[in-house]
């Protein structure tokens, strides 16, 4: 393309500080450096990690930055070293990554990169400790090391999935982080059974998807768990059965969950982060052959307890991170399972703005309004 090598310039919504407003504003973006490309980003979606960033509580404040991680793009320049990738091709940037190189790339069992695994802290590019954006001069930090609220960003080799250029972005986008994390957190993690009972604790839109992975892995009974009533009538159309809120019983939800199974469920799935909706997801699981599995991000400070009999009692606890999926090899193929009909995306998606509204998203996601919101960057 004619801007290889050069500066672009385009337009970002750029925090300036927490909580405020995103600012569009025309910002530099640099040539991708060594092992980096440089993407045209045409779709991007908002994720609760966005607005939990944005806001800044609970963790370090890094700020002017330019958010977003959820998206689909085209490679617009590639840097040195990158052979697997050229213009013109369909990505999606993810904020973790797959280097291939490091120990857990090498392991059949984990997708947790040494390299390229997520850093909340990091707001540089790894190759040169330096930021790619810029405005008047000043560097503008970058996010989970993708950046996609701007309409062109910078983002290492190892953190982009080159997909089915006839893959719709504006449905795919939502692939690059919740959708996959909570369906790979049920086929790749859980795993249940054909005919096995799932409970999921917490239905927003990561925990739908576990819902969603239930629901294709064949399922009998999807149990859903949430202290949001309204919830319940959208989880239905992600194959969710039944329903408990905990506040409506006056003893632990995991013992309404055991009564309600005749001993537990045989696999459950907790999206919430909530240390207290970990411990029941983990005690409501059938013994002997239960496996609970814990997708929520706790407070710093949080700590898990159980008796160790539950443990004993041959139940399984699991964590996992962003569904098990290595980036770069598994998530094309999880596009195709969206191409192939095998996996609903389209029921995710309750809301578009175009970027100059991307304020609009946030405000959504702040009501609890929705569950994807997708931000058309040509609007």
């Amino acid at each position: 393309m004619s801007t290889a090598g050069q500066v672009i310039k385009c337009k970002a919504a750029v925090a300036w500080e927490s909580g405020k407003p995103l600012s569009i504003e025309e910002v530099e973006v640099a040539p991708p450096q060594k092992n980096e490309v440089r993407v045209k980003i045409l779709f991007t979606s908002l994720c609760h990690t966005d607005v939990y960033f944005w806001d800044a509580k609970g963790q370090n404040p890094l700020f002017p930055r330019i958010l977003g991680h959820e998206a689909g793009g085209i490679v617009e320049s590639v840097g040195e070293g990158v052979t697997d990738l050229k213009p013109g091709d369909h990505v999606l940037p993810i904020f973790t990554g797959e280097c291939k190189e490091c120990p857990h790339c090498l392991s059949e069992e984990s997708n947790m990169c040494d390299l390229l695994r997520i850093n909340t802290d990091r707001g540089e590019m790894i190759h040169d400790g330096k930021s790619r954006f810029s405005i008047n001069g000043k560097p503008i930090y970058h996010f989970l090391g993708t950046s996609t609220f701007s309409e062109y960003t910078v983002v290492h080799v190892g953190q982009v999935a080159k997909i089915n250029p006839e893959a719709p972005l504006d449905k795919v986008c939502v692939l690059s982080c919740g959708m996959s994390t909570g369906f790979g957190a049920t086929v790749n993690v859980a795993k249940p059974k054909k005919g096995q009972s799932v409970a999921i604790f917490g239905l927003g839109a990561v925990g739908l998807a576990a819902a969603e992975g239930a629901r294709v892995s064949g399922a009998s009974r999807i149990i859903g768990v949430d202290l949001n009533p309204s919830r319940f009538e959208q989880a239905k159309k992600f194959g969710v059965t039944e329903f408990v809120n905990p506040k409506d019983h006056d003893k632990p939800v995991q013992k309404v969950i055991a009564e309600m199974t005749g001993g537990g469920v045989d696999r459950s799935v907790e999206c919430t982060g909530s240390i207290q909706a970990m411990i029941s997801a983990f005690e409501c699981v059938h013994d002997g052959w239960g496996v609970a599995v814990l997708v929520g991000v706790p407070s710093k400070d949080d700590a898990f307890q159980t008796h160790p009999v539950n443990l004993l009692n041959e139940r399984t606890l699991k964590g996992t991170f962003f569904g098990n999926y290595k980036p770069r090899t598994d998530i094309p193929a999880v596009v195709e399972k969206y191409m192939n009909k095998e996996l609903e995306l389209d029921k995710f998606i309750t809301h578009s703005v175009p970027f100059s509204e991307i304020n609009k998203a946030f405000e959504l996601m702040l009501a609890g309004e929705g569950l994807r919101c997708v931000i058309r960057m040509d609007a």
